[in-house]
């Protein structure tokens, strides 16, 4: 049976859908950065997408040609996710989505490296014959946040982060998003194939003890 990190770190990927604090710890992803509406048909961040999927599946698929990972184990590939922000505010607006900047990323495996990590760009530019330098090695710290699952539309986040916001200023804590910790979202759906008032989505946001 395949690894499959939802299942096995459900703290981080299937929290309730009340507000919760929760510790994340370092993790390595795939990344791709860019600006723009994640809605726009040919924008940066749709073909960001194909780009994270095309070197998370040959790395997934390695073992089954010549280049051998240490410590590989077969695994799902975890779900899409994304940080975002907008400079000079603090926070999210959603009515302004062409001012997005944005992470598009997906976690790796503890066991890939940054030498798989190029052998794995390099190996994908050859077979799919696209151009994948926008994909990077991104390690980030998460720390403290505070999350919780909204089920529906993206433009209705805003409730439920309000619902965060209130729950981390009961327990003593206050927001802590800034140039390095970010508005962060982990995709459980599929928009293309699911009801938006069914969609799943982890929504997190840093904190710090007030």
């Amino acid at each position: 049976m395949p690894f499959d990190f939802k299942k096995e770190y459900k703290e981080f990927y299937l929290p309730p859908k009340t507000p919760t604090i929760v510790e994340v710890p370092p993790m390595n992803y795939l990344a791709v950065r860019g600006k723009g509406n994640p809605n726009a048909e040919d924008g940066e961040y749709k073909n960001s997408i194909g780009l994270l999927y095309g070197i998370a599946f040959t790395i997934k698929m390695s073992y089954k040609g010549s280049h051998k990972i240490d410590g590989y184990f077969e695994y799902v590939v975890p779900p899409l996710e994304g940080f975002w922000w907008q400079d000079g505010i603090k926070g999210i607006d959603y009515a302004r989505k062409e001012d997005f900047n944005f992470i598009s990323v997906i976690r790796l495996p503890d066991f890939v490296s940054r030498e798989d990590f190029d052998w794995a760009l390099q190996e994908a530019t050859r077979k799919k014959k696209m151009d994948f330098s926008r994909v990077e090695f991104f390690h980030y710290d998460e720390g403290l946040c505070v999350q919780c699952m909204h089920i529906g539309s993206y433009d209705d986040e805003p409730a439920t982060v309000e619902a965060m916001h209130l729950l981390a200023a009961r327990e003593g804590y206050q927001l802590d998003i800034n140039e390095k910790r970010m508005h962060h979202e982990i995709y459980l759906s599929d928009p293309r194939k699911t009801d938006p008032a069914k969609l799943k989505t982890v929504v997190r946001h840093p904190v710090r003890k007030a």
